[in-house]
């Protein structure tokens, strides 16, 4: 050979060899990248919260202070003292902006107590044993006078007032809601608890009606009452004892107020100290003198009423809880005890924060937005903090665990990424969406790996190369119809179809199978006759297909009368009342049919290909010895291409469970989790086809929602990873052959 062509060769294997290994680098590289990528994004979900000190100030007579607040901007805090006026400062420099006066009338010297709740709503409680309700209103605006910058507008409007009672009271309540009702409770000494009720109502012809009740609520406690909580729209009442009993009412009705229920709360009788609604007012967070806080909230019991219950346990303090408040922004809990303040979320029962824990904090508060607290210390230092709370309620628990929400009879797996307020409970558990997934999958698999196999080895080593031919191009075609066009034909012609005609399909079922067995017993007594010996091998197929054919004809035609003699004319009524199965039109037989479709041509495609490169050494080897051909392709032809056919499965598997369109559109996009093959389910794919357009950008969902493409890739790579492994131990073991 000439030696200038020899070396010209060699430079360009080397060339090749180091494209190719370059380029396989940089595919593997890119694949890591991306995947490092996604990962980033969802990883803050699980990083811890932090406080940050804003700002500290020492303010004079902090011992007459009484309650503290602050706007969402953190510029602006105030406080409430007992000779009832209210002063505004500056967070930064603890300088004075304003003050006001609350106690406008005669009479009212002194505050005896204050109650926040809500939105910088305030319930003062007078010397007098009047009470009035303050709102603390903070206002941005832009001032064109100085150059458009941000300025803060603050006042102080009057939502209710009520007169004093004949005796003053240990301890008030009181709420005031946007529809004009007004609603005060009072605790006397005595244990006796008043209920007073002002209630406007509007007519369609627009006459108000204004309706006043008092009532005297009846209690049920061994001990005193320790601790009350009353709804923010005041229609529900809590009270806890000092024996660790719980009671509420329903004050829905003005005339006549209900008792729901009173349990024992703690079986050892530990005494309530506090209690507190979490945002929504569903939950009730207890605060005992143990130092423990828990919740609770009402679950049908087994005669069908709702009982408290307690759910979760939060944080536990070192001394008794003091005082419990919900966060305004989710359902985050604050709890206050001499150790300091403690912050958990309810739902993932995680321990947040702790804050003050030196300080000997009197009071607090958060801020609107949940970004901020402001404390007052004993020795007169106002204290804030910046909280960096991304994302309290994920926790592994709450994506892959079961979880009691609200509302709920059971802990349960559960998907809803919001609702129609914002104070639901969110439910982000992955676990119904990978089940969703593997049960699309299975039903897939189980649909085309059996059609896609079969029709290989028929193929390869039945059929004729002319058919062959035909065969194996048209299969392959298949695989370039865009899965969108499967899902859309799926969804609006297979869905309604098989709709219609269940029973036909069940019965079809049946007949099909039992008629090609029956045709091919008759084909081989009658292969013996002499014109029929004349039938080309490889297309007996031939002789068997209009079968099949006029078996699913006559299941079209039996079916309906099959339906109404069995079912009494409706099966999907019948799964639902006697198999407690409901019937939804997209469900998981459609996706078998229509994700096994897009998924048969990639089995089929490297199934025949191994087959096909099979030697046919082996395959005349073991005719010679006098095997059948099926004999030959089940004991030599099969083990051999059994690692490209296992390899084609696993390919095909990992297809199906990254399919998007398909699923997306014929699934129904229900994320329970139920093998019925009646039933549909949310994969993860088509969830985050779903929910990332309408997921805020960093938010917990949007985060969740890289978390779920993390997770497929993880699928993916393990299926195809153990795919390879299993191959090559086939190899290793049939490569003999």
């Amino acid at each position: 050979m000439n030696p200038a062509f020899r070396k010209k060769i060699k430079r360009n294997d080397r060339i090749a060899y180091w494209v190719i290994t370059l380029g396989g680098m940089a595919i593997i590289f890119s694949v890591i990248f991306i995947l490092i990528l996604i990962a980033e994004v969802s990883l803050p979900l699980f990083l811890s919260p932090d406080a940050e000190l804003h700002a500290s100030n020492r303010i004079e007579n902090a011992e007459k202070m009484m309650a503290v607040g602050m706007d969402e901007y953190m510029e602006t805090g105030y406080t409430i003292d007992e000779d009832g006026e209210i002063h505004f400062f500056n967070i930064v420099d603890g300088s004075e902006l304003d003050r006001s006066q609350l106690a406008r009338e005669a009479g009212r010297k002194k505050l005896i107590d204050v109650d926040s709740y809500g939105r910088l709503n305030h319930s003062l409680l007078w010397e007098d044993g009047s009470l009035t309700i303050e709102q603390v209103v903070f206002r941005p605006f832009f001032d064109e006078a100085n150059d458009n910058k941000r300025s803060i507008l603050h006042q102080v409007d009057r939502l209710a007032e009520f007169p004093a009672p004949p005796v003053l009271p240990q301890q008030s309540l009181a709420r005031a809601d946007d529809e004009g009702r007004k609603v005060r409770v009072d605790l006397f000494a005595d244990n006796r608890l008043q209920l007073q009720l002002l209630e406007v109502t509007e007519d369609f012809l627009g006459n108000e009606e204004v309706t006043e009740a008092e009532h005297l609520l009846e209690v049920h406690f061994k001990g005193k009452i320790s601790a009350l909580e009353l709804s923010n729209n005041g229609r529900m009442l809590y009270a806890g004892s000092d024996q660790g009993e719980l009671c509420r009412w329903d004050l829905s009705d003005a005339e006549e107020p209900v008792l729901l229920e009173t349990l024992q709360g703690f079986a050892d009788q530990r005494a309530i100290s506090s209690l507190g609604l979490v945002f929504g007012d569903v939950s009730l967070a207890v605060g005992d003198v143990t130092g423990q806080v828990t919740t609770w909230f009402p679950v049908r019991n087994d005669s069908g009423t709702r009982v408290l219950t307690r759910i979760h346990d939060l944080s536990q303090h070192s001394g008794p809880v003091q005082a419990l408040s919900p966060s305004p922004h989710d359902k985050s809990v604050i709890s206050f005890s001499d150790d300091g303040l403690h912050l958990d979320h309810m739902t993932s029962e995680r321990f947040l924060l702790a804050l003050g824990e030196k300080d000997s904090l009197t009071s607090y508060a958060m801020t609107t937005r949940g970004n901020a607290m402001i404390g007052l210390a004993k020795d007169g230092r106002l204290i804030s903090w910046k909280l960096d709370i991304p994302h309290p309620e994920i926790s592994f628990g709450t994506l892959f665990g079961k979880v009691w929400y609200e509302g709920y009879d059971e802990p349960t797996y559960a998907w809803q990424s919001s609702a129609a307020t914002d104070d639901y409970e969110p439910k982000l558990s992955l676990t119904p969406l990978i089940f969703g997934t593997l049960k699309g999958t299975f039903y897939a698999m189980l649909f085309a790996v059996p059609l896609a196999i079969l029709g290989a080895i028929y193929t390869s080593q039945f059929a004729r190369p002319r058919l062959r031919e035909l065969i194996k191009p048209a299969v392959e075609v298949m695989a370039a119809i865009p899965t969108v066009i499967i899902g859309f034909l799926a969804a609006l012609w297979l869905a309604p179809l098989i709709e219609r005609s269940l029973g036909s399909m069940f019965l079809s079922l049946i007949m099909v199978p039992a008629a090609l067995m029956i045709s091919i017993a008759i084909w081989q007594a009658a292969r013996k006759v002499e014109p029929l010996k004349r039938v080309e091998r490889g297309f007996e197929f031939l002789a068997i297909a209009p079968i099949a054919i006029m078996a699913v004809a006559f299941a079209a035609v039996l079916g309906p009368g099959l339906e109404n003699w069995l079912f009494a004319g409706d099966l999907k009524q019948w799964l639902f009342t006697e198999m407690d199965t409901r019937y939804d039109p997209r469900n998981c037989i459609i996706i078998a049919f229509a994700m096994g479709f897009a998924v048969i041509p990639i089995i089929f495609t490297i199934a025949e290909d191994s087959l096909s490169n099979v030697p046919n050494s082996l395959k005349a080897a073991s005719l010679a010895l006098g095997a059948s051909r099926w004999q030959t392709v089940w004991r030599v032809i099969l083990p051999s291409a059994s690692p490209g056919i296992f390899a084609g499965t696993m390919i095909g598997f990992g297809r199906a469970v990254g399919e998007t369109m398909i699923v997306l559109m014929a699934t129904g996009n229900t994320a329970i989790m139920d093998l019925s093959i009646f039933n549909g389910m949310r994969p993860l794919s088509a969830n985050i086809a779903v929910e990332i357009p309408e997921a805020p950008v960093d938010g917990s969902l949007y985060r969740t929602l890289f978390l779920s493409a993390v997770i497929l890739f993880v699928m993916t790579f393990v299926v195809n990873t153990v795919a390879e492994i299993v191959r090559q131990r086939l190899r290793a073991k049939y490569g003999r052959f």
